[in-house]
């Protein structure tokens, strides 16, 4: 695996630092949010810890030792991410979250020009054989979580392209 390519921002001490000025502070945290979104892309990752946040080199840049100051900061981050889309939260007290480095209409739009390109509308899919099976090893949706993956697909249901179905051994899909 490649290894993550750091922002400039992330060597630079005061961007872990929230700043007074409010121009500043907007570029700021739109910094930090591409860089929670592509750090969770490059490792896969779709969960996020808030306590534990500070302990991931995300937020903590042990190079230059400078951490992003408290979890109220993290939070900042977390809501400019919830605003944008990319964010939802797993419980009440915001301690847990879902990171949607893409959104599902995205990743449905990806899965569905794999289909199409492949010449399988009208087919039908385990959602497993969707995620996991070797015909989509290549595809940046492979190994795609289930809840994500679902979602994806409800939204291609949305749009007439897809119908999700309940089998005996779990979910699937046709694609039309």
């Amino acid at each position: 695996a490649m290894n993550f390519e750091w922002p400039w921002q992330y060597n630079f001490p005061p961007f872990f630092t929230l700043q007074p000025n409010v121009d500043t502070r907007q570029k700021q945290l739109a910094a930090w949010c591409s860089l929670v979104l592509s750090y969770c892309r490059h490792h896969k990752l779709y969960t996020l810890d808030v306590m534990e946040a500070q302990e991931s080199p995300v937020f903590n840049n042990k190079k230059i030792e400078r951490i992003l100051i408290s979890n109220k900061h993290v939070c900042y981050v977390c809501l400019c991410l919830l605003t944008a889309g990319n964010l939802e939260w797993l419980d009440k007290n915001k301690s847990r979250c879902l990171v949607m480095w893409r959104r599902p209409e995205e990743w449905g739009k990806l899965i569905y020009q794999w289909v199409s390109k492949n010449g399988m509308v009208n087919s039908v899919f385990t959602l497993y054989e969707l995620s996991n099976g070797d015909d989509t090893e290549s595809e940046e949706f492979h190994g795609l979580e289930e809840w994500m993956l679902l979602r994806s697909l409800q939204a291609l249901q949305s749009d007439g392209k897809a119908e999700v179905f309940t089998m005996d051994d779990g979910k699937g899909v046709k694609f039309f």
